[in-house]
């Protein structure tokens, strides 16, 4: 089987105090169902697309209803999406103990009225996502701690559970595609060990929806050092729900360098665990080459189950977004060729995408184009438009900006320039 190119409009729906930042209204897409037509136009036949709860709940049906059923008829198999970054409708979150059941049962309402489609991501990224709502406070419910972070996680792995239960009474062979952040954390020697309890936790959903976290696993004793019962962990190995895809989103900022000389970086890059203070940086930025390449290695060896790169945007020039997804493509190819079930690469952010640059938590009207760019309120194909046509017919791009590297391949150590 070729290697397909998948693709998705960014659908962030999140909430920040009473507020709520949907990227689907700041693009446009929400109001011009049109759009669908332009995607099936790439020649992309599979899309990554919300079915949003919070939306469905705040606004009916029938704007989910009108576009799901567009894209059957153009031919387009949607995964669909339930929550993304988000933390359901206002009568709930993500620290409510009742919110798997209610999560369960908008799936399979969804399933119910659409029991066609064959592909669901309850929720997308639920690692990071509980990273930036309850340990970080970026998000609602803007918790701080260990012990909510730990919560959140598994409330929203036991909501995955429940809502594919709930779908597949309707569709039994309905697929789970598992997407969340693929990143490493480098250190200097006197943070390795905070670099290795970070990345044995990035891989903790998975394992959690794969039932292999039991008390030998290297999470086990912490989940029970901050309040997790042993009974909610036990949960999991009873009620196994493993991901039939592995959707690993990859971008420039996901790895990450802990450093030990602060005075190498500015204040806002200084961090700590509260045992340690230190900088915590882009790796790319210490010089550090980027690795999807060993990372996609690492998760067939981990899991050997079907995985796709869900997510590969970069917010840059033209010319450096074309080399960002040209390596990406080369990357998975080459992971093919060493025998990992790879199956497809994501043309993420098709109509761009609003104030990343701040982890969406303010309005400030800064925008990323994607494969389209919709500043002119009509979406314009982008370079990267040309080249997904291209990969989708199978074939080599051939820009002549490919021919130089990206410039994350290009960096050198930025820390004089920081001191």
């Amino acid at each position: 089987m070729p290697l397909e190119i998948w693709a998705g409009p960014e659908c962030t729906l999140n909430r920040v105090a009473d507020g709520y930042f949907d990227q689907l209204t700041r693009t446009g897409h929400d109001a011009r169902i049109s759009d669908l037509d332009l995607i099936a136009d790439l020649g992309v036949r599979t899309v990554r697309y919300p079915a949003l709860w919070e939306r469905v709940e705040a606004d009916s049906w029938s704007w989910t209803d009108a576009r799901l059923e567009r894209l059957r008829g153009l031919g387009i198999r949607p995964i669909a999406g339930l929550v993304h970054h988000g933390s359901g409708p206002p009568h709930t979150s993500l620290l409510d103990d009742a919110f798997p059941q209610k999560l369960a049962a908008y799936a399979g309402a969804l399933a119910r009225r659409h029991p066609w489609i064959d592909a669901y991501t309850p929720i997308n990224e639920p690692l990071t996502t509980a990273r930036f709502s309850a340990l970080y406070g970026h998000w609602y419910p803007h918790a701080h701690d260990d012990r909510s972070f730990a919560t959140a996680l598994l409330i929203e792995c036991r909501a995955t559970v429940l809502a594919m239960q709930a779908i597949r009474e309707v569709h039994p062979g309905a697929e789970l595609i598992q997407t969340d952040d693929l990143g490493w954390t480098h250190a200097t020697a006197r943070f390795r060990y905070q670099a290795d309890f970070e990345n044995e936790r990035r891989w903790l959903a998975w394992d959690l929806l794969c039932g292999t976290v039991d008390r030998k696993h290297p999470m086990h004793h912490w989940l029970r050092w901050v309040g997790i019962a042993q009974a909610d962990i036990d949960w999991f190995r009873e009620h196994r729900c493993p991901p039939d895809v592995i959707g690993v989103n990859y971008y420039v900022t996901s790895e990450r360098f802990l450093d030990d000389d602060l005075a190498a970086w500015p204040a806002s890059a200084i961090g700590g665990n509260g045992r340690d203070r230190y900088a915590d940086v882009e790796a790319v930025r210490a010089g550090i080459p980027l690795g999807i390449a060993d990372l996609l290695d690492k998760t067939w060896r981990r899991y050997h189950r079907r995985i796709a790169v869900t997510e590969a945007h970069l917010g840059c020039t033209r010319d450096e977004q074309l080399r960002w997804l040209h390596e990406i493509w080369r990357a998975a190819h080459a992971a093919r060729a060493r025998g990992v079930a790879l199956e497809a690469i994501t043309a993420w952010s098709l109509f761009g995408a609003f104030d990343w640059h701040c982890l969406a938590t303010r309005d400030e009207g800064r925008y990323e184009p994607g494969v389209f760019d919709v500043r002119s309120g009509t979406p314009r194909p982008t370079a990267l438009a040309h080249m997904v046509k291209a990969l989708c017919r199978g074939e080599d791009p051939a820009h002549p900006v490919l021919v130089d590297p990206g410039w994350w391949r290009a960096a050198t150590h930025v820390r004089e320039e920081a001191a």
